[in-house]
């Protein structure tokens, strides 16, 4: 057996070639940084890492200051900075030429490769334009564009001036986009004719116009003309791009901010309530972005790395756009799907563009499989070496096949969890260094302190130990406050447990000190008296041969407490036949426990899934619950046709017992 395939039970040891070149070669390396990382007087590993990765215009003296229980976490206080200087204007001295942004449209045709020089000159332009509408330091910034080039300048020249940007993902309803406007205080919106997905056509400005319809405060729109589509524009209000930087100067001086000046605003929002701004920091969310994209992606100079998220979540803020242009990096922008023209895109683009790090969700890999390895292997992979994946825990299925088909079990894989809240990655393997268990979150990043509690906030010691994930000391990239509402970031994030940050996840501790994370504690169901995690009987449905995915909720029952509910698809030309449903409940038996068997199992073509990849199991809770007259803001779904579809499915399942 190779020495990439070497196990110890689910252990798999990272290839020694990986090893000898990584950033963190060995475990007794981690443990020990990792140490100094969590000491109780540990300024002097943040002040060394912020002087490392960040370049100050004012040198901080006070490294951290706050806590958890007031939420007045500060970071380089009394330091001075801005955060696109650090991601263009160092880089010209010693790489003005090099590719900063490796751009590949809805048709893989479509590419541009944008030098930090060009970046830099296009920033500054944009720059003084935003300035010439108005826009001063402080002001926020509404961003609703495609996945271009341009919504990185966008980006990039609000930070420029201190201006914090709200980027609001292109997929969302003009409700939604109505909602962020305000709760943002917005008074300029920056978008796009049309935007391209998947071989469709975006409307994107006449969602624009929808919105403001009831948003007086609006005064300024820019279009950048990307489809060239004729779209309605408002005399005195809109303006096009390309007019306006046509007239900017390519000199604009980087701001200097403080530290804890807003970078940037990010509204995340549940089945109820309110949009949520999540604030972010310059100086600490800087140095954690910097940090984590160079370790946990064990990033080379020569490296061209790809994030398939889109900017409007964190992951590509952090991960595609100010983590890799900080560090200097070749970030791919993709603006596509993993689908389209087929299902060899990503394969396809990692060898036209010999990507090295590839990090994508696991609904994407769990969306691929369905195809077989076909598709994988008739393009070259050679140029990988970390594969990572992001928004949910990864099922040991799903992380096989990424390791065994797309890595041909010679790539390290850093599965990744973190939160829009905590801006950066938290808990991940460290490629080259950590021992790999599939579906296993791994170890604490530097600065990471996990603890588990129970449901009372008793910390759980030792291994082998369940409750829920909390945090017990800030670290730079942690969110400071929800915008304009203090109160419902400490209600949400800092009370649940005194002193603790509470992810609202589950998660275990197995023996060796890896963390498994469960999902979110309000899918955590109890059946008969025993708890258990969604994530876990998923994992046991998709070792089927014949499952591509697998979703799992609780709904009320008299007797038990809760029964469990399966939504199952099947994986491409796999036809159901009348003992698969018997077959699944076997695979959860055998696997986690007779207690654990599925009450009910639907086959099903589709899952409702946002844009980005993420089931929405809100609404399977709902839909097998019967309350489907509640079922919330459904905008974000990739195709909300789906829902009336398992609402159908469900009700025949119902209604053949």
């Amino acid at each position: 057996m190779s020495e990439s395939k070497e196990r110890s039970g689910e252990v798999f040891h990272p290839p020694r070639a990986i090893s000898a070149g990584a950033r963190i070669k060995s475990l007794e390396e981690y443990y020990a940084l990792y140490e100094r990382s969590v000491a109780d007087n540990n300024d002097d590993f943040w002040k060394e890492m912020a002087q490392k990765h960040i370049d100050w215009f004012e040198p901080f003296t006070q490294v951290q200051s706050g806590g958890f229980e007031k939420g007045d976490v500060a970071w380089f206080a009394d330091g001075k900075l801005n955060v696109s200087h650090n991601c263009l204007d160092r880089h010209l001295a010693t790489q003005p030429d090099k590719v900063a942004i490796l751009w590949e449209g809805d048709d893989s045709k479509d590419i541009r490769r944008v030098t930090y020089r060009q970046l830099h000159e296009q920033v500054c332009k944009f720059a003084n334009v935003l300035k010439s509408l108005g826009v001063k330091t402080g002001d926020t910034v509404c961003i609703y564009m495609p996945m271009v080039p341009e919504t990185a300048v966008a980006m990039l020249a609000c930070a420029r001036i201190g201006a914090p940007h709200s980027v609001v993902f292109a997929g969302f309803s003009s409700d939604s986009l109505r909602d962020r406007v305000l709760d943002g205080h917005c008074n300029i919106v920056l978008t796009a004719d049309q935007g391209r997905r998947g071989g469709k056509l975006i409307n994107l400005k006449s969602t624009v116009d929808q919105a403001l319809l009831e948003c007086p405060a609006v005064r300024h729109v820019v279009v950048l003309e990307h489809t060239g589509a004729q779209v309605n524009m408002v005399a005195g209000r809109d303006q096009l791009w390309h007019s306006l930087m046509a007239e900017a100067s390519s000199e604009c001086a980087a701001v200097s901010v403080p530290s804890e000046h807003p970078l940037f605003y990010l509204f995340t929002s549940g089945s109820t309530g309110k949009p949520k701004g999540i604030q972010h920091s310059s100086g600490g969310y800087a140095v954690y972005a910097s940090m984590t994209h160079q370790y946990i992606f064990d990033i080379k100079p020569t490296d061209v790395y790809a994030c398939m998220a889109d900017v409007g979540w964190i992951t590509g803020h952090t991960y595609l756009l100010y983590g890799p242009l900080l560090n200097g990096t070749t970030t791919v922008m993709f603006e596509s799907t993993p689908l389209y023209p087929d299902a060899s895109r990503y394969w396809d683009m990692v060898e036209r563009h010999q990507i090295n790090v590839f990090y994508t969700a696991p609904t994407a890999i769990r969306s691929l499989m369905k195809f077989g390895e076909a598709a994988v292997k008739k393009h070259d992979r050679s140029s990988l070496r970390v594969l990572g994946s992001v928004g949910e825990p990864i099922n040991p299925e799903a992380w096989r096949w990424y390791y065994d088909v797309v890595g041909d079990s010679k790539c390290c894989i850093s599965d990744t969890y973190w939160q829009t809240e905590t801006g950066g990655i938290v808990i991940s393997c460290l490629p080259g260094c950590t021992p790999m268990k599939p579906g296993a979150a791994s170890l604490p990043f530097f600065g990471i302190r996990p603890v588990l509690v129970d449901d009372q906030g008793a910390v759980l010691k030792g291994n082998d130990v369940r409750g829920n994930l909390c945090i017990e000391r800030p670290w730079p990239g942690v969110a400071r406050t929800c915008f304009g509402d203090h109160e419902r970031y400490l209600n949400t994030y800092m009370r649940h447990f005194k002193g603790l940050y509470f992810t609202g996840d589950g998660a275990s501790r197995d023996n060796d000190g890896y963390y498994w994370v469960t999902g979110r504690v309000d899918d955590v169901m109890s059946v008969s008296g025993h708890r258990i995690g969604s994530a876990e009987i998923e994992s046991a449905l998709v070792l089927h041969k014949s499952v591509a995915e697998a979703a799992v909720v609780g709904i009320p029952h008299d007797v038990k407490g809760q029964s469990l509910f399966a939504y199952v698809t099947l994986k491409e030309g796999v036809v159901a036949d009348q003992t698969l449903t018997t077959e699944l409940r076997g695979m959860v038996r055998q696997h986690v426990g007779a207690f654990a068997s599925p009450d009910e199992v639907l086959i099903t073509a589709a899952m409702p899934k946002t844009r980005s990849g993420k089931i929405m199991r809100r609404l399977l809770r709902k839909i097998a619950s019967n309350e489907t007259d509640s079922l919330g803001d459904i905008t974000t779904l990739a195709d909300e046709g789906v829902v009336e579809l398992l609402i159908s499915q469900v009700n025949a399942l119902r209604a053949n017992k």
